[in-house]
């Protein structure tokens, strides 16, 4: 095991999730409401289509500070705008090519379906993702700044 993979003391990582809203939005709202409990390591973007999720909000989250990112879609063929769950499949290949470029583990960066009926689902992903990004440890050195030291 690297020095990088050892658990910090207390380590609690900072997740940002991106959730479509008619579908994985929904799903964490059903998990809500059925009072599923799960990890509170992410902070919720609501986007209208995981479609719109750029590459770019993804490397500013890392920048700013997040440990782990998550881009929750629709189910294929149950995109509300036809093609924007499949744009950001395609966009999660690429994004993870170039965090290889910047160092960054892949486990911090997962992509998922989620429908408006599955809460076990949304809670399951969370938990699997806050475990992954927890053994990983904190995200170091992505910033100009932070690589030159």
């Amino acid at each position: 095991m690297t020095e990088k993979r050892v658990r910090d003391e207390g380590f609690e990582p900072k997740i940002v999730g991106f959730l479509c809203n008619w579908c994985s939005y929904a799903g964490a709202d059903k998990a809500g409401t059925s009072q599923t409990p799960y990890p509170p390591n992410v902070n919720i973007i609501k986007v209208m289509c995981s479609g719109r999720v750029d590459p770019q909000f993804i490397m500013t989250a890392f920048e700013n500070g997040a440990d782990g990112v998550l881009i929750l879609a629709c189910h294929p063929g149950d995109c509300h705008y036809k093609e924007g769950n499949y744009k950001a499949a395609q966009r999660h290949r690429m994004l993870l090519r170039l965090m290889k470029q910047f160092g960054i583990e892949e486990e911090r960066c997962r992509f998922d379906y989620v429908s408006a009926g599955e809460g076990e689902k949304f809670v399951s992903v969370i938990t699997e993702m806050v475990a992954a990004v927890t053994s990983l440890g904190p995200l170091k050195g992505i910033t100009p700044e932070e690589k030159a030291v």
